[in-house]
C-alpha cells in the first residue's frame, strides 16, 4: 500500500466498509463483489486492493465494526446501572442483541468464510474485538451477579456466544421459507430475536 496518513487509511477503509454494508441490505453475501462494492466509492475500484486484499476482508471489518457496536452498548448497561435483577439484565442484554441483526446475520451466514479468506493481519484485528466482547459480557456478569462463581460465568459464555452465532435464522424468516416450514408439515413456532435471547439468557442465569 503506498504511504497514507493513518487517518486517510481509516478513512477509505471505512467508505468502503459502508459501500460493502449498503449492497449487504439488498444482496446476499455470494452475489457481492469487490467490483460492485468499488462502483459506490469515491475512487478508483483498484485502490480497493490498497486497503482490503478480498471481498470476505471487507465482510470482516463491517462484522468487526458491528461488535464495537454491540461492545459499546454493553459498556452503556455497566456504566448506567449499579445493579441489575435477572430478568432486567436479561432484558437489556437482549435489547442489545436485538438492536444489532447485522452483526447476527453476519456471524450466522458468513463468518466462517470471512476468516479463511482474510489475511493474517486482518484476522487478528478482528479476534481482539471479538475478544473484547467475550471481556464484555464477563464484565457484565462480575458487575452484577458478583456471586456467580469463575466456573458458573464460563459456563454462560461458552453456551450464550454458540446460541448468539445461530439466533438469527431462528428469528428472521421470509415468507418462501415460512411456506416451506408449512409444506413440510413442521410446527414451528417463530420468535423475534428479543424473545429468544431473553429466555436463553434467563436459562443460563
Amino acid at each position: 500500500m503506498p504511504k497514507v496518513e493513518p487517518n486517510l487509511v481509516k478513512n477509505r477503509q471505512a467508505e468502503i466498509i459502508d459501500a460493502c454494508e449498503k449492497l449487504y441490505q439488498t444482496k446476499s453475501f455470494k452475489d457481492i463483489t469487490i467490483i460492485e462494492i468499488g462502483k459506490l466509492t469515491p475512487f478508483k475500484r483498484t485502490s480497493i486492493y490498497n486497503y482490503f486484499h478480498t471481498k470476505e476482508e471487507i465482510f470482516l471489518a463491517l462484522l468487526q465494526r458491528e461488535y464495537e457496536l454491540w461492545i459499546a452498548e454493553l459498556e452503556k448497561i455497566i456504566a448506567d446501572n449499579e445493579t441489575l435483577s435477572t430478568e432486567k439484565f436479561a432484558d437489556a442484554l437482549a435489547k442489545s442483541l436485538a438492536n444489532r441483526q447485522q452483526l447476527l446475520k453476519l456471524l450466522s451466514m458468513n463468518h466462517f468464510d470471512m476468516e479463511m479468506n482474510s489475511s493474517d493481519e486482518i484476522l487478528l484485528a478482528f479476534k481482539k474485538i471479538y475478544g473484547k466482547s467475550l471481556q464484555t459480557v464477563e464484565a457484565c456478569l462480575d458487575k452484577f451477579f458478583p456471586n456467580k462463581s469463575k466456573a458458573d460465568k464460563e459456563i454462560f459464555l461458552y453456551a450464550f456466544f454458540p446460541f448468539v452465532y445461530g439466533i438469527y435464522p431462528y428469528a428472521v424468516v421470509d415468507d418462501k421459507q415460512k411456506f416451506a416450514m408449512a409444506a413440510a408439515g413442521v410446527d414451528f413456532k417463530f420468535h423475534s430475536i428479543y424473545e429468544l435471547a431473553y429466555n436463553c439468557i434467563l436459562k443460563l442465569l
